[in-house]
């Protein structure tokens, strides 16, 4: 693609042909028509700057403000500088002007007369470092991907449990995403840790229904997971809405899921998946993982549970 100094050449260049040769022979020679050739000739002065190409736009539009409808509305953004956009378009109305609030909106803004309101930068809350484990477990669910399912009509749901502490990880397989699926996995979750000889202080999810009511119709009423996590003794913690980083490291795990176990592996029923899903959790629980000094989330977890033995 030519840039403004090529053009420029190749007009150039155009015109000495056609002032040598004619018009015609030159719009031949170029590919451009005779209206072309004689714009240029009428605006080259014999310098390339004559030979740039100007700005199309109008300079002006016969339904832009006039300058009285322009000083009637500085005027009154003058006397009233607090005055919502809406009010001081009726009170320009009683003074005769015409113009509908979108044409009033887009004139004051190009005229600055709106206040800029300075952005206030986002500053994220420090995150809060465990101090051992079942301090805080992040609890999300994944939706198997349609080509792992051989049989596409079955719906299979992988929940995971996450120690923030240790990264050492808890899998659910489910037919169902629901409040009785996400109950029965907290048992299941409470259990397993309580195996491994830790007790589960604080559990944290996402907002959705599964988990909570917080943006249903029955807001006031506790779901199932919260009358079994309050019955377990377990705080149940809710991220902020729209925030997935809240809870950053369960999903992440899913983002390693799809490339060691969804990219090459099919499931022909539940009790397949089930099968499948133990034996991934316990070889994704002895990957060594950068966060844990390159020890596997057993190992962190063991190293640690040996120091109070």
């Amino acid at each position: 693609m030519k840039n403004i100094t090529q053009d420029m050449k190749f007009r150039q260049s155009l015109l000495n042909y056609a002032q040598k040769h004619g018009v015609s022979k030159a719009a031949r020679k170029y590919n451009k028509s005779s209206s072309y050739i004689y714009f240029w000739k009428n605006r080259y002065d014999g310098t390339l700057e004559s030979l740039t190409k100007k700005s199309t736009r109008p300079h002006s539009h016969p339904k832009a403000h006039t300058n009285d409808e322009i000083i009637l509305i500085q005027n009154m953004r003058k006397r009233n500088p607090n005055l919502g956009m809406i009010e001081l378009w009726h009170r320009l109305r009683k003074r005769g002007y015409k113009r509908c609030p979108e044409s009033l909106y887009r004139v004051m803004k190009k005229m600055g007369l709106f206040e800029k309101k300075p952005k206030i930068k986002y500053i994220s809350k420090p995150y809060e470092q465990m101090s051992h484990p079942g301090e805080r477990i992040q609890i999300d669910v994944k939706v198997v991907p349609k080509h792992c399912r051989v049989d596409s009509s079955i719906k299979l749901y992988q929940y995971t449990a996450i120690d923030e502490y240790s990264r050492l990880r808890y899998l659910g397989a489910y037919n169902e995403q629901s409040t009785y699926s996400s109950s029965d996995f907290l048992k299941r979750v409470y259990a397993y840790f309580k195996r491994l000889g830790v007790k589960i202080e604080c559990v944290q999810t996402d907002n959705g229904a599964e988990f909570t009511n917080r943006f249903t119709t029955t807001r006031t009423l506790p779901t199932l997971f919260d009358v079994t996590a309050q019955n377990l003794g377990i705080r149940h913690k809710l991220i902020k809405p729209y925030t997935p980083r809240h809870n950053g490291k369960v999903e992440r795990s899913h983002r390693e899921d799809v490339k060691r176990l969804y990219s090459c592996h099919t499931f022909y029923s539940l009790a397949d998946f089930d099968r499948q899903l133990a034996a991934y959790q316990s070889r994704s629980n002895n990957i060594p993982m950068r966060p844990l000094n390159w020890q596997s989330p057993k190992e962190y977890f063991s190293s640690f549970t040996l120091q109070y033995v």
